[in-house]
């Protein structure tokens, strides 16, 4: 049974922990700007929101890349950078639709989540619940859907 991560924005504090856990995990330094999780902060509002990739089904950034460097692991069902194959071309990133997938300086790679191997350094981080590791079937990812719709402002 494939697991994913749920995200409730509701329940998130700001206090980026997950951002903290998810840095630390994937590059040994706590430095947000290296997480692959984000908060994304409603200053006006006063909320927050974590979001990272929601590892989709259709999965575009993983049909555009050029090498095939992103791969469906069989254990999580995440789909992961393969950083020996990545040429960091970046089309991955304009791929996906969320905005989840990207470019890291450092190593000229790109980079997302890849659920840590199927333990979550994010859900463990976070303090109020606000990012579980939950059964796949259960995530919500259309309300997800349906509450980025209401927030977006549109033209």
């Amino acid at each position: 049974m494939l697991k994913a991560l749920q995200l409730e924005p509701e329940k998130c504090t700001g206090c980026l922990q997950c951002e903290m856990a998810c840095s630390y995990e994937n590059e040994g330094i706590f430095n947000p700007s290296k997480s692959r999780i984000k908060v994304f902060t409603f200053h006006e509002e006063g909320r927050f929101a974590p979001y990272t990739c929601t590892q989709c089904a259709e999965a575009w950034c993983l049909h555009a890349c050029p090498v095939e460097a992103i791969v469906i692991n069989p254990v999580t069902g995440s789909k992961d950078v393969l950083e020996d194959v990545c040429v960091g071309c970046k089309v991955c990133t304009i791929a996906c639709p969320f905005g989840t997938v990207n470019y890291n300086a450092d190593t000229g790679k790109v980079i997302k989540c890849d659920l840590c191997g199927g333990e979550p350094a994010c859900a463990s981080a976070c303090p109020t619940q606000a990012i579980t590791y939950v059964d796949a079937d259960h995530t919500g990812l259309d309300r997800m859907r349906a509450h980025a719709a209401q927030t977006i402002p549109r033209n």
